[in-house]
């Protein structure tokens, strides 16, 4: 629409979209605008697009935003080699123009822990061995750069470099598929490097004159031109370079190699690993892998996780138990197995399946266990039955609860263990332990206006109306009235301006003591700070064992988990109860109702 607009009466313009629920939005949004007749549509992707079919010439102009935080990941190569081979003219004008990535090397323990799970557990005590010695790459993340706000952490990383230009990709002539640069980059203090930060700078027109970056807020050099105000959709990316990373010292040159294929970029260091590295005896390990999120790793690495954990299954006190893991905990596997040399423990493995079971077999030795007393479900069935347990009844059933893939996921999704253990009520004992014993849904009012702007409804957009997406877009703000938004889940610490307004409280407990059942709770609340509430962030805090001295929290103070973010549909004044203006509430009313037929959860609150 801005390019129809731009060149008015002078030109046509064909639009192209693949996805037909969108194409058909589009349509919408053009009949509001009385731009339906200005603009060809088509429902086919660009590389499908012929001349003399689809478009009568070569296009003079490509408009064009197929971006992602690493630039290339939506395919923006060869989505342009197709359009400079079949669709455009030589020499075309081209919106964006060019686009420059730039990277930083950066020392931070934060990211350290995020990826190194073998340096980590070099430094716990507690004889689970996950990564045993000589095999420190049996489980790792997988090779990529992580979308990440990294201005939330700026306090946890030390640059050890000035930002440097890695690539540049013109818009307005073909792109090669791959590509390699060498950069020499000059250390500017000691440390080690244990990741680079990367972003992008977009030239959008030719004469250099509009900008656009990703770039955190600390880089202050000429190449970060433009806005840079907290958003979702792009930002940083991290790459992680394995192991403790490279030491190095001020004034010390190291060589970056970076590579590009399509749709990513990788990077390697300079660094010549020693002939006594442990890595050289990963060959041991059969070159079996475990790839897992970096928020994985690190919570395997905390070591008050790990004790927390240990010490509710060692203060169950079972003897010969049947122990039935019902999630893809691998370290509830080791742990259970590690502390009873008579006990017999079968994991589920939902999600890891075969994988589980190989790295089980890969680690059986450093932890002191034979695989005769453990064993993976091999295939997947509705529900276990005797004829599983071998006629034994289950001692205990745990789990973190953890599911391999879904840490996206809302918090409370993760009560598919509470499923998992009614299933599994036929053949539990009568003094069954079940751990986690319960599962408490905490909340709390919070002021997120960042992340309110960035899901609130779409009006006018650059003159153009646009409100007529906002339903099929999922927007949550500004909807009108009786309409809410949905749950999301965000890592809160992530989502730039952040103020908690109310204590934390609980609305509801999970007692999976009993078979799952419909929940309902209700709490008021007041307020402990004044300010603007943008909504209501969820989270479950896990009891561990039956005296309730064990807990984890996947709280927003925790960065490892996802909380559920309930956005208001308007922002509401808040207060301290006493405040004197009449804009203002001093407390909460919040009322939710789980239901296990869907795993749902209906929230519903009004202010005071």
């Amino acid at each position: 629409m801005m390019a129809a607009r731009a060149m008015g009466l002078n030109g046509t313009v064909t639009a192209c979209e693949s996805y037909l629920p969108m194409a058909k939005l589009m349509r919408k949004v053009l009949h509001r605008n009385s731009m339906g007749k200005a603009i060809s549509l088509i429902n086919k992707r660009s590389d499908e697009l012929e001349v003399g079919v689809d478009i009568p010439s070569r296009a003079d102009v490509l408009v064009s935003e197929i971006l992602d935080s690493e630039l290339l990941g939506e395919g923006l190569i060869p989505t342009l080699q197709h359009a400079h081979d079949k669709l455009l003219v030589e020499n075309p004008l081209t919106v964006p123009f060019r686009a420059v990535t730039y990277g930083q090397l950066v020392e931070s323990t934060y990211l350290w822990k995020l990826h190194d799970l073998s340096g980590i557990e070099a430094k716990v005590s507690d004889g689970i061995h996950l990564v045993p010695t000589g095999s420190d790459s049996i489980i790792h993340v997988k090779s990529r750069q992580y979308p990440m706000h990294c201005d939330a952490i700026r306090e946890e990383i030390k640059p050890l470099s000035e930002p440097f230009k890695i690539f540049e990709f013109d818009f307005w002539k073909r792109p090669e598929s791959n590509g390699e640069t060498k950069v020499q980059v000059q250390v500017i203090d000691d440390g080690n490097i244990h990741a680079v930060v990367s972003w992008w700078v977009l030239q959008l027109d030719r004469e250099g004159t509009v900008f656009y970056s990703t770039a955190p807020r600390w880089i202050n050099s000429p190449a970060n031109i433009g806005y840079r105000d907290w958003c979702d959709h792009w930002k940083q990316c991290v790459w992680f370079f394995r192991g403790k990373g490279m030491s190095v010292s001020q004034g010390e040159e190291v060589l970056l190699e970076a590579t590009h294929t399509e749709t990513s970029v990788s990077y390697n260091l300079n660094v010549q690993v020693p002939k006594t590295d442990t890595r050289q005896h990963d060959h041991n390990i059969r070159d079996f892998q475990l790839l897992l999120s970096p928020e994985r790793i690190a919570i395997y690495g905390d070591s008050k996780w790990r004790s927390s954990v240990l010490a509710a299954v060692r203060n169950a006190g079972r003897v010969n138990p049947l122990c039935v893991v019902v999630d893809d905990s691998i370290f509830l596997t080791l742990l259970a197995a590690n502390l009873s040399k008579t006990s017999h423990v079968l994991s589920l493995f939902p999600g890891l399946r075969e994988k589980g079971a190989q790295y089980l077999e890969n680690v059986v030795k450093a932890n002191s266990f034979s695989m005769d007393r453990v064993e993976v479900r091999e295939k997947r069935k509705p529900c276990l039955t005797l004829h599983d347990t071998h006629g034994k009844k289950v001692d205990m059933l745990i789990g973190e609860p953890y599911y391999y893939a879904n840490e996206g996921m809302l918090p409370w999704q993760n009560l598919r263990f509470w499923k998992d253990r009614t299933l599994l009520d036929p053949i539990l004992s009568e003094d069954a332990l079940i751990m986690p014993c319960k599962g408490i849904l905490k909340a709390c009012a919070m002021s997120l206006p960042d992340l309110w702007s960035s899901r609130c409804c779409l009006g006018d957009v650059e003159g153009f109306a646009h409100s007529i997406v906002n339903t099929t877009l999922g927007a949550c703000g500004e909807l009108p009235a009786p309409k809410e938004g949905p749950f999301l889940p965000f890592s809160i610490w992530q989502c730039g301006e952040i103020k908690e307004l109310s204590e934390i409280f609980t609305i509801l407990e999970f007692d999976f003591s009993k078979p799952i059942s419909s929940c309902h709770g209700t709490a008021q609340v007041k307020f402990i700070e004044g300010g603007t509430c943008h909504g209501f962030v969820l989270w479950v805090d896990w009891i561990m064992d039956t005296d309730n001295s064990i807990v984890i929290s996947t709280g927003p103070e925790h960065r490892y988990w996802k909380q559920g973010v309930k956005l208001l549909s308007k922002p509401v004044a808040v207060g301290i109860n006493g405040c004197n203006s009449n804009s203002e509430y001093g407390s909460t009313i919040v009322e939710a109702l789980f239901e296990p037929s869907s795993s749902e959860l209906i929230l519903k609150h009004a202010f005071l």
